[in-house]
Order: C-alpha cells, then structure tokens, then sequence
C-alpha cells in the first residue's frame, strides 16, 4: 500500500524537499497548490496524512486542521519555527498528532511519519470524499460539509448526491438513479425519486447551495 502524504508549506523549495524525500521512501507526497481552499485539494487527493506548517497565506494552518477535523480522523503533523508551548499545545488543541520543530533533519521527520502511520492504520483506513465547488461529500458518515455548515443526509439523499457528485458535469437520468436506489434495497419509483431531491435541494438551499443541482427536464439531473 503506498500511503498519500499532502504537504502544506507555502515554502515551496521546503515542500518540493519534503516531497522528494518522502517520495524516494515510497510514500506518494504532494504538495498544497490553493492556499485559499486547502479543503479542496484534502478531498480530492484523499491522503493519509498531512503535514501543516502554522504561517500560511489567507488562512493559518490552526484553521485547516480545525477543517480538516470536522470531516476526517486523518493524522496531520505540524511542521513550525514557531515551537514555543503555546504552539505545541494550540497544535494538539485543534486536532494534531504531532509537532516537529524548524529546521528538521529529513530522517526524523521520516521516522516520526512511520510511527503516526503505523499507530492510525493499525486501527483503521482513510476516510473517502467528494469534493465538488467547495462541497465535501463525507461517504463514510453520510454527511455534507459546506462553509462550515454540516449537512445531515438521509440514506437516499446521499445515495442520489453521491451519484450526481461521482458524475459531476453529466446528466444522470431519473431511471439510472432509481435503478441504483432499487439495488440498495430502496423503494424508490418515480414519485419517491421527485420526493427525494426535493428535500434534497431544500438543505442544500439552506446551506447555501440553492443550483447545486440542475435539472434537465425529461431526462434527469447533474450537478455542474
């Protein structure tokens, strides 16, 4: 198994080393793009653990881990010059498993990784998400998360959205939806289906997603 390590390090010569040495170990390590939305590449490259520098542009990295908590058990490792208690303790406040000091020697920041990934996947996998427009999509609670607002779904609300997210930009049709639902050992016939993303639509307007999903009249729906 090759674990995923996402490095968020807006020193982009310091995440290019962390990322070429944790590579040549056999870890798959990335580093973060978007420091306005972080969450969005967390969703997307799904790894099995991050490691978060403190001082980072728009939003800190106390904010991302706090993010980062709401939806996922993910072991993330602060990386910080700033190794007073204070942050030690803030650190471990807001969700974090580990804090290694600047300057790091590459071989600790190795070892420390082996030990949080073995200690977490020892007891348990990686959370699997959705991510669409800032909409995260958690598939192993059945809940949505979007600007901070959760969103509780039904058995059937998030089987339909997490067919429509898997096939973002496609129209879905109403009796491919239904034909799933019906092998999930749903009831579902037209009106139940038009039921169903009614209320769908009605908490996601309410989260502040009012076109989140389209329709396309006679055929079926698609988030875009």
């Amino acid at each position: 198994m090759t674990y995923k390590i996402l490095v968020v390090e807006d020193d982009r010569i310091i995440a290019d080393k962390i990322c070429e040495y944790l590579n040549s170990f056999g870890y798959e390590a990335r580093p973060a793009e978007d420091f306005s939305n972080v969450m969005a590449q967390f969703a997307v490259f799904s790894p099995h653990l991050v490691m978060m520098d403190i001082s980072l542009p728009f939003y800190n990295g106390y904010y991302w881990c706090s993010e980062i908590r709401k939806i996922s058990k993910v072991p993330v490792i602060f990386i910080s010059s700033a190794n007073d208690n204070m942050n030690v303790v803030m650190a471990v406040n807001y969700g974090a498993d580990d804090f290694i000091a600047k300057p790091f020697d590459l071989t600790v920041l190795t070892a420390k990784i082996q030990a949080v990934l073995r200690r977490t996947y020892d007891f348990g996998g990686q959370t699997s998400l959705l991510e669409h427009r800032g909409v995260i999509l958690n598939m192993d609670n059945a809940s949505l998360v979007y600007n901070d607002v959760h969103v509780e779904l039904t058995k059937n609300e998030y089987r339909i959205l997490r067919i429509l997210m898997e096939n973002k930009g496609k129209t879905v049709k109403r009796d491919t939806i239904m034909t799933i639902l019906w092998e999930s050992d749903s009831f579902v016939d037209d009106n139940t289906l038009t039921v169903n993303v009614t209320r769908l639509r009605k908490k996601l307007e309410q989260a502040g997603l009012p076109d989140f999903i389209a329709t396309k009249k006679g055929i079926g729906y698609l988030v875009e």
